[in-house]
Parts: C-alpha cells; structure tokens; sequence
C-alpha cells in the first residue's frame, strides 16, 4: 500500500486501518519517512475518530471525548473522517467528532454521496477547522483520488502547523460497490484470521 500510494504521487501516507495500529507500525518500520502511523477508532455512539500520529493502539468503545484525551494523550492529532457519512444519526456524530476534531476530512473520496461531502467543508469553515482530503483507500488503485496538499513536515508538531495551509484536493468519487468489495474483505479476515496477517 505505501509504495502504491508513493507510486500515485503521494508523498506521506496516514495507515489508519480500523480497530487495529500493527499494520502501521509495520509500516513505518520499513518507511519511516513515509508513514504516519494512526488508527480509526469506533466510539461508543458509533462515531469513528481518526488518531494520526500515534505510538499506541486505542481500544474502541469508548466516549468520542475520551478517544480524543487518548489520541492527545500520545502526542497525536485528533481527526475527524467523513463526519456526515453515516447511514443514521450522521448530524448529531458530525457534531461530536467536529467538537474534539484538531482536522476535519472535508473531501472523502468513498463518500459517494456528494452531500455529505458539502456538508462537511460548510460545517469545518465554520467552526474555523484546518480541512482535509482523504481517499480512504482500501484498495491500492484507489490512490490518488483525494490528497491533502500540505508545506513539508515530520512530526505531529509539524503537521499541526502545516494544517494551517492545507489544501483539500478531491478529483473523484468513488462508487458504493467499493464499500461492498471493504466488507467482504472484512468479513474473509474474520473468518480466515490466518490470512489476514497473511499467514500460509
């Protein structure tokens, strides 16, 4: 997945994979300088928490406020993914995780609705948040859709003021099939635990 997203023109890439950090950590061993290690947190209400910049994995369950002390807690970067993208309670998730949020992803390329993607840039302009584009890559041809245009940075400290002049770039949106094609890769992973740590 790094050297595709590097092959797409990338030159940083956050591996925030859900409920789990090994794959991250894996990463930025071999690509230091290419990874940010995250993690996509499902809170209590069901709201998702991006952490980027991490060092340790956060468990799910938990309050969207107390995911944000956790992020905060390991110097990382509290994010907020397709705040609108949900098939119910999407305002009042938006709003919790607009509340903690340091970032907001105002262009998701999976979100294939394009209101949830207006909503989301009209709600980070308003409360005055850095915004963010994101392809949510599960797929490594998916790369390249959506990208965050940013002033160089290694670290968290960096990043956080990078933000400040981050360009949101969106080109694309993808199709509902690609969230089918997510789950069923999911649901093989659950059934075959030995695959997904790619064991023969």
């Amino acid at each position: 997945m790094v050297e595709a997203a590097v092959a797409s023109g990338l030159d940083k890439i956050a591996i925030t994979d859900h409920r789990e950090i090994a794959g991250a950590l894996e990463a930025f061993a071999r690509y230091p300088d290419r990874v940010i290690v995250g993690e996509e947190i499902h809170c209590k209400s069901g709201t998702h928490v991006i952490g980027l910049y991490l060092t340790e994995f956060i468990p799910s369950g938990r309050s969207v406020a107390e995911t944000a002390d956790r992020i905060r807690d390991q110097g990382g970067i509290v994010y907020a993914p397709h705040p609108y993208a949900y098939a119910w309670a999407a305002n009042a998730r938006a709003d919790e995780a607009l509340a903690v949020a340091e970032v907001v992803e105002v262009f998701n390329s999976r979100a294939f609705l394009p209101s949830w993607n207006r909503k989301a840039t009209a709600a980070t302009k308003k409360r005055g948040l850095a915004a963010a584009a994101s392809t949510d890559a599960h797929f490594p041809w998916e790369f390249g859709r959506a990208y965050t245009d940013v002033p160089s940075f290694s670290d968290a400290a960096g990043l956080r003021d990078a933000l400040a002049l981050a360009r949101p770039v969106g080109s694309q949106l993808g199709s509902p099939f690609l969230h089918i094609g997510s789950r069923f890769v999911a649901e093989v992973r659950r059934i075959f635990p030995r695959w997904r740590r790619g064991a023969s």
